[in-house]
């Protein structure tokens, strides 16, 4: 089954190679785990989702302790003893809003020779690994645990699917503007991602670069087509893999001139997710949240019963809760379930009060039972 092959398979061999085989699956742990230093997902409101169009406007409020400069880098090929911002000098922002298991980026480089003429992989490039469920583990078929599979079989049932590596141009010119690496190139076109450039300067010239992007991570990303994807669900305080490297090149034909930039302690962090870092999604900042603001959600946990639980997902300080159902019946609880009577469609609302006021929230006919 190729879903289990890719999305648990780290976790099976782990278990298989270390003896562990007693544990369940759940309680596998990757052999290397990931370094949380502390990164943060920044988080857009809804009405402040930065449009991808290569301009920096929209990010003005993004906190600047967020930001991730070239002083947490390291060039990891020792070519460079320490970053020099003569040299190359990066600002890396990331986001995300609520709602849609997006990562937004805003990326800004000066260099003092960008390199970009070739059609190939020698173009100075931002290079992300992304793990969306914290799976851990190799990700590429060159480090896949088993290297007595044919390398094809590898990468088409391995490469990229349970976490991935975006080789982002910076810029690209005459060809796309990423290698997804792995076998589901479809991850780097819309609706799954965007990306929108700004500079002035030529191939070998100096300058400032701006890239502004989205991209979506996966929690399985198959080289069957997006049909059976799975995205990874973004929510508040959710931990994820996340790291990156800047490749600079700085001579079109001299590739030791070539700088790699690493966010990770872990120069294989390319293809082992588990060598990478950790950034947590920040929740939505306090000046941007409603002192007082009803909101609620449902499921029909019996179908043949009718019966509903309705969950609280209000927010702010709250002391009173009222329910109603929409069929002549109430409820105070804080989340309560209802058993309807009738099938139909109904309209629910919810009422709270607490310190700072009352608030409301009806859905109407969104709660139907037959």
């Amino acid at each position: 089954m190729r879903y289990m092959k890719a999305f648990d398979f780290w976790k099976i061999v782990s278990k298989i190679i270390f003896g562990t085989c007693a544990l369940t699956l759940a309680s596998a742990a990757p052999v290397f785990a990931q370094e949380d230093r502390g990164y943060k997902v920044y988080q857009f409101p809804a009405n402040m989702i930065p449009r991808i169009d290569g301009q920096t406007d929209d990010w003005d409020s993004f906190p600047s302790e967020y930001v991730v400069g070239t002083d947490q880098l390291w060039d990891d090929s020792k070519r460079y003893p320490k970053p020099d911002a003569t040299n190359l000098d990066v600002k890396v922002r990331v986001a995300w809003v609520k709602g849609l298991n997006r990562l937004y980026f805003l990326y800004e480089a000066y260099d003092n020779y960008w390199d970009f003429t070739l059609p190939g992989l020698h173009n100075d490039t931002f290079e992300i690994i992304v793990d969306g469920d914290l799976s851990g583990g190799p990700l590429i078929a060159e480090q896949h645990p088993n290297q007595n599979l044919p390398l094809m079989e590898r990468y088409f049932d391995f490469h990229g699917v349970h976490a991935q590596n975006y080789h982002i141009f910076t810029p690209a010119v005459g060809k796309d503007w990423a290698l997804a690496w792995g076998s589901q190139p479809w991850i780097k076109e819309l609706p799954y991602a965007n990306i929108a450039y700004s500079y002035d300067f030529k191939p070998g010239q100096p300058g400032k670069l701006v890239a502004e992007f989205w991209i979506t991570p996966f929690d399985y990303a198959g080289t069957e087509g997006p049909a059976r994807a799975v995205e990874s669900v973004l929510t508040d305080n959710k931990k994820i893999g996340l790291t990156w490297a800047v490749i600079d090149y700085d001579d079109v034909n001299d590739e030791r001139k070539k700088g790699f930039w690493n966010l990770s302690k872990n120069h294989k962090m390319y293809g082992n997710s588990s060598l990478g870092t950790i950034f947590t999604l920040l929740p939505l900042a306090e000046k941007y949240q409603p002192k007082l603001q009803a909101q609620w959600s449902f499921s029909v946990t019996d179908m043949a019963q009718r019966q509903v639980t309705f969950r609280d997902e209000s927010h702010g300080s709250i002391k009173r809760w009222h329910w109603d159902f929409g069929d002549g019946t109430t409820s105070k609880e804080q989340s309560p379930v209802h058993r309807y009577k009738e099938a139909g469609k109904y309209i629910v609302v919810l009422n709270v009060e607490g310190p700072d006021g009352k608030s409301r929230m009806a859905k109407v006919w969104d709660v139907a039972v037959k």
